[in-house]
């Protein structure tokens, strides 16, 4: 059997973007009868949410996509993380210039924008944490559900 691939979802809090990143992109192996070869996990830039469940609103946006059997509580990324994984794709380029900030000099990971899989080109998944309403949380699963 060969090894795992491993990607780790990353944006500011791990509560809104990289939940629905992670569930998605889960989700999909699944149907795909990939999950003995891949390995999808989320984590955040900043430690101020850890150990919370991902936003109301996102998982709403999950369940409602037939995504029953999500549950995450946020973590912080570590250094560890970096050796871990193989892609670590960020939400935007605050979280990429923090990441390659962080990244240690044994780092194996690439660290890529995961936007940049998006067919039309919207590099940036916008953070909809202060939005007072579920669209733009509906926009970001859109984005990411277009991936390729």
């Amino acid at each position: 059997m060969t090894e795992k691939k491993r990607v780790l979802m990353i944006c500011l809090g791990n509560l809104c973007r990289s939940p629905i990143a992670e569930a998605v992109f889960n989700d999909q192996i699944n149907k795909l009868g990939l999950s003995d070869s891949w390995e999808v996990d989320s984590a955040a830039i900043i430690g101020y949410h850890i150990g919370k469940n991902p936003d109301h609103r996102s998982m709403s946006i999950i369940k409602e996509k037939g995504i029953t059997n999500y549950s995450h509580k946020a973590r912080q990324i570590t250094r560890d993380d970096f050796i871990k994984f193989d892609w670590i794709l960020a939400m935007d380029n605050s979280n990429i210039k923090y990441l390659n900030t962080m990244k240690p000099p044994n780092s194996t990971a690439k660290i890529e924008l995961l936007g940049k899989y998006d067919p039309r080109g919207e590099l940036t998944i916008r953070d909809p944490y202060y939005d007072v309403d579920i669209a733009g949380f509906y926009k970001i699963n859109n984005q990411i559900e277009a991936l390729k």
